[in-house]
Parts: C-alpha cells; sequence; structure tokens
C-alpha cells in the first residue's frame, strides 16, 4: 500500500522516465504530485452553435464532418490536415498542424465536439489544432480541465492521469492540518473534497470551493509556524537590562519625539528588560526618525552596562549613523566608533583592542562588523538597518558576537501591515506611522516625453538656484532591449554631459562600478562636487543629500511603487522645497494607475498597499523570499482576506494549545514542524 513519501516511479503510468521529468517540477513523491495544484483551467463547458461564434471564442462546437480530410504536406517536413464541419446553423473550417493520424481519425458523416480557439471572421469562422472527442465522450470536452505546470516529457493528459492515479491511490491519507472547530468556523471543506475538487473540478463553485480550503491551510500552518519559531525565542537566555532613567536622553534632543517613536522606543525598551532575547523590526518610512529610535535603544542598552553594534549596507551609511548617533549620544559620554572595510591597519588595529576592552560603548560599521578579529567585550544589542539588505545569515553572525544580545532592525521599505508577519518572520514588528514636524512633501508629476524639454530646463533651474539633481535609469546596458527605448544609464549620462548639459558636472554612478568607486562617487556628489548624478536603484538606500532637490526617474514604469517611493526619499531631506519628475514609458493603463498612486500620496503604507494590489508581493520579499517555504496555491497579493483569517485562527489555536499537544492539532504539529524543520535557516 504506497503511502504519502512513495517515489512517484511507482504510481501506475509513470515509471523511471517520466519521474525524471517530473523532478525538475519539483515532484518526487505522492504527497508533491498530489500537491502539484493546476496554475489555472480551460472552462470547456461552454458549447456554442457555429452561427453565434465570434472571434476569439474559447468554447466547444458540436458538428458533423462533411467531406473527406484533407492532408498536405507543406514545407520542411510538416503536414496539415484541413476538414470541414457542419452543425446545421454554419460551416466552419478546421486545420491540423503536424498531427496527421487526425485524418484518419475524424469519419465523414460523424458527430464530434470540438473545443478550441475560434478564428477568423464573421460567416467564415475557424479553429487551429482543436481538442475533439466523439459526441458521446465526456472526458475532453464539455467539461473544466485543469492546466498544469509542465517540463520536456510530460503533457497535460500524462499530468492528469498521473495525478488521479495518485489520488486514488492515496487521497483518504492526505494530511489534515486543520483543526474541525476551525474548519468549521469558516466554512472549510474537508481535504478530501477539497484535493479532489481542486484537480477535477465539476464546476467553477467546486474550484472555488477547494481553493479556499487549500488556501486558507496554507496560511494557517505557516502562520503558526513562524508564531511557534517567535515563541521558540524564550528557549533563548538573553539579558535583562535595566535603566530608570531615559529623561536625560530626552531632555538633551533638540526636538521632541513623535508619539509613533515613542511608542516604538518604549515596546522596544520593553523587550530589552526581559530576559528574552529581543527580536523587533522598526518600520517607518523615509524620514521617519528609525535613527532616533535606535539612539535611544543604544543609551538604553550602554546605560545599563552593555555594547552596542550597528550594521549598514553600505560604508557611507554606515558613517553617515556614526556622525547622527555620535550627535545623539555624546551629551551622555557614550563612545561611538567607526569600522569600515577601507580603515588603515594601525588604526583598525587600536580600534579592536579598545572595542574587546570595553572603552568602545557603541561601534557602527558595515559587514566588517563580523569578520573574524571583531570581538566584544559585552555586546547586549546589536542594530541592522535596511533588513532588506542583508542576509540573515550576516545578522545571525552579529548576534553570535555575544552572548544572546538583543537584534533590533530598521527598514524604510513600508510594507503592508498582513504582510509583516510573513515578510519579517519571527520579528516583532513596531511600525512608526507618523512622520516628525517639518518633514516636506515632495511633490510628484508623472510625465511623458512631450515634456522632456520643460524637464531638462528645470533641472537647470534647480541647478542655477544652487541645487542638486538625481536621475535614475533601470540598470541597461548599451543596445540591450533598444527596442523599448530603455535608457542605458551610461549613455544616457555621456549624452546629458556632453550634449544636453555641457556646461554642468554630471557625474555616474551604476550597479557595475566596483564598491569603492561607488562609494566614492556618492560621496563626491554629498559633498557638492557634481551637480547631476545619473544612477541605477543603487541609491535606492545610501547616501544623504540635503542639497538634492530633484529626483527624475526614466521608464518610471518600470519600477515597482515601493521602489519609485524610496528613490523618492533621496530629496526632500534638507530645508529647500523639493520635486519628483517620473517618465512614464507605457502606454499602458496599469503603469498610468500605479505612477498616479505616486502622485497622489507621500504615505508609504498607502503606496505599499496599492503596490500589492496592482504588482504582487514581489517587491516586499525582494531575495528574502527564497528563506519561506514556496507556495503551492496561495497568493500574498490576492488572497489577503483569506491571510487575514488564517493569521487570527493561527493566534486562537496557539492561544489555547501553545505546544500543539492536544490530540484535534496532531496533523497541525506535524505540518508545523515539517515547514520549521525545512526552513528554519531561512525564516529570521
Amino acid at each position: 500500500m504506497p503511502d504519502l513519501e512513495t517515489d512517484v516511479r511507482y504510481i501506475k503510468g509513470i515509471g523511471e522516465a517520466r519521474a525524471k521529468a517530473l523532478a525538475k517540477l519539483g515532484i518526487s513523491t505522492l504527497r508533491d504530485l498530489v500537491m502539484n495544484f493546476p496554475r489555472t483551467y480551460e472552462d470547456r463547458t461552454q458549447l456554442k452553435r457555429i452561427d453565434e461564434l465570434i472571434a476569439g471564442d474559447e468554447c466547444c462546437v458540436m458538428a458533423s464532418v462533411t467531406g473527406t480530410p484533407v492532408l498536405q504536406h507543406i514545407s520542411k517536413g510538416r503536414d496539415m490536415v484541413r476538414v470541414r464541419v457542419s452543425d446545421g446553423t454554419g460551416s466552419m473550417n478546421i486545420t491540423y498542424f503536424n498531427q496527421s493520424y487526425v485524418r484518419d481519425r475524424l469519419i465523414p458523416g460523424k458527430t464530434y465536439v470540438f473545443y478550441g480557439r475560434v478564428g477568423g471572421r464573421i460567416g467564415l469562422p475557424e479553429m487551429v489544432n482543436p481538442v475533439f472527442e466523439e459526441e458521446t465522450g465526456r472526458g475532453a470536452t464539455r467539461t473544466i480541465v485543469p492546466v498544469y505546470r509542465l517540463t520536456a516529457g510530460i503533457s497535460q493528459n500524462m499530468m492528469s492521469r498521473a495525478v488521479a492515479a495518485g489520488l486514488a491511490a492515496c487521497g483518504d491519507l492526505m494530511p489534515d492540518s486543520l483543526p474541525e472547530d476551525v474548519r468549521k468556523k469558516y466554512s472549510l471543506s474537508i481535504a478530501r473534497y477539497a484535493y479532489e475538487k481542486i484537480h477535477f473540478p465539476g464546476s467553477a463553485e467546486d474550484i472555488e470551493i477547494a481553493r479556499k480550503r487549500l488556501i486558507f491551510e496554507e496560511f494557517f500552518v505557516l502562520s503558526c509556524a513562524l508564531m511557534t519559531l517567535r515563541e521558540k525565542r524564550v528557549a533563548n537566555t538573553g539579558h535583562p537590562m535595566k535603566w530608570d532613567d531615559m529623561d536625560e536622553f530626552f531632555d538633551a534632543l533638540p526636538f521632541t519625539p513623535t508619539g509613533a517613536q515613542m511608542r516604538c522606543i518604549n515596546e522596544a525598551l520593553d523587550d530589552m528588560e526581559r530576559s528574552v532575547p529581543m527580536s523587533r523590526l522598526i518600520q517607518g518610512d523615509v524620514g521617519s526618525g528609525k535613527t532616533m529610535v535606535a539612539a535611544a535603544c543604544c543609551y538604553y542598552a550602554v546605560m545599563a552596562g552593555y555594547q552596542c553594534a550597528v550594521m549598514a549596507p553600505t560604508e557611507i551609511l554606515a558613517e553617515q549613523h556614526a556622525n547622527t548617533l555620535a550627535a545623539m549620544l555624546a551629551p551622555h559620554d557614550i563612545t561611538v566608533a567607526l569600522l569600515t572595510g577601507g580603515m588603515k591597519a594601525a588604526q583598525r588595529r587600536n580600534l579592536l583592542t579598545r572595542l574587546k576592552s570595553g572603552e568602545i560603548d557603541l561601534v557602527v560599521g558595515t559587514h566588517a562588523l563580523i569578520s573574524e578579529s571583531v570581538e566584544y567585550k559585552n555586546l547586549g544589542l546589536v542594530v541592522a538597518d535596511e533588513q532588506h539588505r542583508f542576509g540573515v545569515e550576516q545578522r545571525a553572525a552579529l548576534s553570535r558576537k555575544g552572548d544572546a544580545p538583543h537584534v533590533l532592525v530598521m527598514s524604510a521599505t513600508p510594507i503592508p501591515r498582513t504582510l509583516a508577519l510573513i515578510v519579517y518572520g519571527d520579528l516583532d514588528v513596531s511600525i512608526i506611522d507618523e512622520l516628525p514636524p517639518g518633514r516636506q512633501k515632495v511633490d510628484t508629476f508623472a510625465v511623458g516625453e512631450d515634456m522632456r524639454q520643460r524637464i531638462y530646463a528645470f533641472i537647470r533651474k534647480q541647478v542655477g538656484e544652487g541645487r542638486q539633481v538625481f536621475i535614475v535609469c533601470p540598470e541597461v546596458e548599451e543596445n540591450e532591449e533598444a527596442a523599448n527605448d530603455l535608457k542605458s544609464v551610461k549613455e544616457y549620462a555621456k549624452e546629458l554631459s556632453e550634449s544636453v548639459f555641457p556646461d554642468l558636472k554630471v557625474a555616474l554612478v551604476h550597479g557595475k562600478m566596483k564598491s569603492a568607486d561607488k562609494e566614492k562617487t556618492m560621496a563626491a556628489f554629498a559633498a557638492g562636487e557634481a551637480d547631476i548624478l545619473v544612477a541605477t536603484t543603487v541609491i535606492e538606500v545610501g547616501v544623504d543629500v540635503p542639497n538634492a532637490t530633484l529626483m527624475v526617474v526614466e521608464n518610471a514604469d518600470r519600477f515597482g511603487l515601493s521602489q519609485l517611493h524610496q528613490l523618492r526619499g533621496r530629496v526632500g531631506r534638507g530645508k529647500h522645497k523639493s520635486y519628483c519628475i517620473l517618465f512614464n514609458g507605457s502606454a499602458g493603463e496599469t503603469a498610468a494607475q500605479r505612477l498616479k498612486a505616486m502622485c497622489d500620496t507621500n504615505d508609504g503604507f498607502k503606496i505599499a498597499e496599492e503596490d500589492l494590489r496592482l504588482r504582487g508581493p514581489g517587491d516586499f520579499f525582494g531575495n528574502r523570499q527564497s528563506g519561506l517555504p514556496r507556495m503551492r496555491i496561495a497568493s500574498f497579493a490576492t488572497d489577503i482576506n483569506l491571510l487575514r483569517d488564517a493569521q487570527s485562527a493561527a493566534k486562537d489555536v496557539l492561544r489555547a494549545d501553545p505546544e500543539l499537544t492536544e490530540r484535534r492539532n496532531a496533523g497541525l504539529k506535524w505540518s508545523v514542524d515539517n515547514i520549521i524543520e525545512k526552513n528554519a535557516d531561512g525564516i529570521n
């Protein structure tokens, strides 16, 4: 009797060769086969008369063969079978390419049902390569047919037959991770029904019922796994910190923190007072004041007797953080040092000695902080900026420099709240949803090519007033995708420098430059040594240039909204009025809709919600998505309401049975343990 882990090669009709082909699709066991859900469906239930066919229709036609099928040999060894059919309301031509066997299977005078896309014109419809069967057949037409992902050596029919054999062998063994009370509360079908109907539905309603059940279950199990991982932090003994007087820190600040900043600080300090290591994300829009929150946490840790390490993705950003933190912490005699890869050997040795002895309270740096030679006396707090720029391993490596230190992660990429738990794994999330007073709105305009000369004049005006300008292009080499008229960053920088603004200083930075050269160019721009910086998205996170007042994005339709919002955040950082110009290189309605959202609001969270709706979750996950289990049927973009319900159900179940030891949760525990075992290294 086969079980769910049985190798697919032992399933009827598969064998060695097909098993190898299926392995390319990630299908190696019976479980994989049955959980290989259709990517879409063909609705072959519509039966139409020939006289009502319209070009573009995909439907079934029941008609009789009116003449003898004709086989013709065409060029390069190809052949074609042509036949005429009629249903009494009209006639239709049918053509088959490279299917010579059809000539003998279509018998003049017999009636068949044909399914395909209608072509031709009114009065002269035609179909090319339609599926067909005799009018008494009910397998290929007048039904809903699943469409699967395929690979060489596997056809749709083959996959469908294999799945049917798999269901027959193990349908009753499929795991049911949903406790009965959860299934009833959310009106979900039983597992067996869902697996059968997702593959072989009798109606659109069957698909809907099956999908709801399977999507909910996938989100529910993942949510339970992530919540369980979060609770497992309790097993690590952290360092409970205690310092009573935060007033001294706040009184020394030259501004009053916002309510949102204070809320985030209090949430973090509450964590740091516990023996469980903090693992918290501070998520806030560009300019919302995340660095001040980090400074408050660093102050608290140092006053409680611990060292802090702040890791930034680039040397420029590390230097920027070191300066900002030093200014905020200087009144309290807290020693701040900067450690980068480019330091001279003697400087580095001296810094490392002082760090090991405890003379340095707070060190800021890039990944140099996790190199083997760096030792701390008493590391109690790790802060990682721009979390999505670091791999999970890098952050974990920095944590290992101390004895289970508290970890604070900062990100300026707004993410819809519903996705935060999924995207950030086992991190607790604090959101700064309020900008400090005086932070100015950046006026944003989406324009077409007809506005180019006016925009060039506006660039010249800004530079004439002493300001600086960013111009961002997609990362494209010369001649690549030239048909789409994309701006090649190198060619465009040359054109601007030689032809458009020969009297201005134009600098260039792009992703293929060496890190040191990139940082040098951006530092020079920040110092005012160039008027215009032509760049790719390498400047999305990086140098702070308060004097830059204009961001121009070429081919803005090529970027996600969240990415455009990050780019816009590079300006509006000083006292001067700032602008963002988005050149739309697409005539599409969706692109116009997306860019309109950018023009309508500066609220990163609203933009993130719109980006999720229009584009899906790719922008939010980036490379991190590889750390999560592959979603087999659920979509973070389109199934957001089911995600909310599943997260709510997961909280209820774990509140009542945190260890999932109750008998009713046995199936859920197996699924949760399986996810954690397979993905623990990739999820935070």
